[in-house]
């Protein structure tokens, strides 16, 4: 089985099946991430993340990883879409609302349970950096390694960062929790 940067190597000189092989790898991982956090309509998001990996082999380090360097090119282009989507002050980074406070819909957790519908709304609760960071360390399986080439920031901060985005996660699940047994009414 030839390695991501084989065959997005292949892909680059002109290898189409090369090139299919590599999305079908990581479409679903990449296909998650935007869901999660835009609903349905994200072909063209989920296309340009690999238009522009390809467009970036040259970045890509040796012993780098292509699963964390995609995530990388992902993110950006999420934080792009929201930027354009939301104008907002220069006082007001983008990275640090929440999905909630953007007013993206809720993701459909009807056929799951009871806990992980709780988790869903939490999640969406937290800042965005802290959201990524948390999907792709729980959801996606990447290492702390791969997370911190995604991101562009040293390991040590990833460690740092992933304990406060857990925290705030916990945070965010106790306020879902609590008004959802508030009783309702006047």
């Amino acid at each position: 089985m030839r390695t991501d940067l084989e065959l997005l190597d292949a892909w680059c000189a002109g290898d189409k099946g090369a090139g299919d092989d590599l999305i079908c790898r990581h479409f679903d991982a990449i296909c998650r991430f935007f869901r999660g956090k835009l609903g349905d309509d994200v072909e063209d998001l989920i296309q340009r993340t690999f238009e522009v990996a390809t467009a970036r082999r040259q970045e890509i380090r040796e012993g780098t990883s292509f699963r964390g360097f995609l995530f990388g090119v992902a993110r950006n282009l999420l934080l792009d879409h929201l930027r354009r989507r939301y104008r907002r002050g220069p006082h007001d980074p983008i990275s640090e609302c929440s999905l909630a406070d953007l007013g993206t819909s809720p993701s459909e957790a009807v056929h799951r349970g009871e806990r992980e519908a709780l988790v869903q709304e939490a999640i969406r609760r937290v800042p965005l950096d802290q959201q990524i960071i948390l999907e792709l360390a729980h959801w996606e399986g990447l290492s702390g390694r791969e997370i911190a080439e995604a991101l562009g920031i040293p390991e040590n901060t990833v460690r740092s960062r992933l304990a406060r985005a857990r925290a705030a996660l916990r945070e965010r699940v106790e306020e879902v929790r609590a008004a959802a047994t508030r009783p309702t009414g006047s």
